[in-house]
């Protein structure tokens, strides 16, 4: 199991800076306004890199990966209420485009990790 603090993990960083720009773009526009998806988007960008923090701090592999899963479906999560907000008209195309690139890399990021975690090479 790794004891690396998790704020070093650079897929932790990049799922913190992503739940920063969720924040942000739901500061706005009609997104602000419609507060049930705008607090539900903000829960589950929120819970990708607070899920990475605590899987990171269990005391097994195993442990660590169930965490790494529910981070992974938090990010489906965001995805699929951004492609709402932009099915809507909440979010302009370009806006849509950049987070959901941003999404599908932090996605393979979690899943590389899943997969070490999962299958640790011997010492």
């Amino acid at each position: 199991m790794s004891s690396t603090d998790f704020r070093k993990l650079t897929v932790w960083q990049t799922a913190k800076d992503l739940a920063l720009e969720i924040y942000k773009i739901t500061n706005d526009g009609d997104l602000a306004k419609d507060y049930g998806l705008k607090d539900q988007i903000r829960r589950a960008a929120v819970s990708i890199p607070s899920n990475i923090a605590e899987g990171n701090d269990r005391d097994t592999n195993k442990e660590s990966v169930r965490y790494l899963y529910i981070a992974k479906g938090s990010l489906a999560e965001v995805l699929t209420q951004l492609i709402i907000a932009k099915e809507i008209g909440y979010l302009e195309e370009y806006t849509y485009n950049q987070l959901e690139e941003k999404c599908k890399q932090l996605s393979k990021s979690i899943g590389a990790l899943i997969k070490a975690r999962r299958d640790p090479k011997p010492q």
